[in-house]
């Protein structure tokens, strides 16, 4: 878990430098944009489309965008043939990694992505083959700093207002893991309470992990990350290792 939400961590860091380019912005468009086309424009009736309008105004995305896409996914525009997909696969070490992805052209993201395995020390694997690994979840991050209560109280506030469980990262923050189910009544409850989140999401999130404590395996690891997360149709990438903090960074 510690690996898995470390990387989610950086992921959210990545997110804000690659909103200076707008990549972001691409991405969380389709998002939009298939959520509209599956759960309607209502956004207190569609979760998935509430969570990711969040996601674009946690991202200062304008408001036009916003409408744009989700005028896509209701109205049939071009744009919005968009499929959803995963695929799954390892890293160097064993790591089971998997991959939510939004295509237009399966043949084509396919043969990216088991490049992208190759090339990085990876392989991809049949559908199916470590996704029984994991289990959707809702995360959101809480940095200490700021915080006004001790760990023992906020740990507590957390639970009651129906977390699965709640960790210490190494790098001064709080992961909340909660049920699908209970994801939006936590969130809710920490924003009531003055708690300053630092970031939410629905993940995957591992059963079980491998420690990882080699530097060339760690660093193929996390450059196959990167490489997967840098692709225009993958939307998010899971995986679980776990590995020190210096090995990380």
């Amino acid at each position: 878990m510690a690996g898995h939400s470390k990387w989610a961590n950086t992921k959210h860091r990545k997110a804000r430098v690659d909103a200076q380019k707008g990549k972001i912005f691409t991405k969380i468009a389709r998002e939009i944009t298939v959520a509209a086309r599956e759960g309607g424009e209502d956004l207190d009736a569609n979760f998935r489309l509430r969570l990711a309008v969040q996601k674009a105004r946690e991202n200062n995305m304008p408001n036009d965008n916003i409408q744009r896409a989700i005028q896509k996914g209701v109205g049939g525009q071009e744009g919005s043939s968009y499929e959803q997909t995963n695929y799954e696969g390892y890293a160097a070490g064993g790591v089971a990694v998997l991959l939510e992805a939004m295509t237009d052209n399966k043949n084509r993201t396919v043969a990216e992505i088991r490049h992208i395995f190759s090339r990085h020390g990876g392989s991809m694997g049949e559908s199916g083959c470590v996704s029984w690994m994991f289990s959707r979840k809702g995360m959101i991050t809480v940095g200490k700093e700021g915080l006004d209560m001790d760990e023992d109280d906020f740990m507590l506030l957390a639970l009651e207002a129906g977390a699965e469980d709640v960790k210490t990262d190494d790098d001064g923050k709080y992961t909340i893991i909660a049920s699908i189910e209970e994801f939006e009544k936590v969130r809710k409850e920490l924003h009531d309470q003055n708690v300053p989140i630092d970031s939410f999401d629905i993940t995957m999130v591992p059963s079980t992990s491998i420690d990882i404590d080699n530097q060339d395996v760690a660093s193929k690891i996390i450059r196959l990350m990167e490489a997967l997360d840098d692709h225009d149709d993958v939307q998010n990438v899971y995986a679980n290792f776990d590995m020190p903090e210096e090995l990380m960074d």
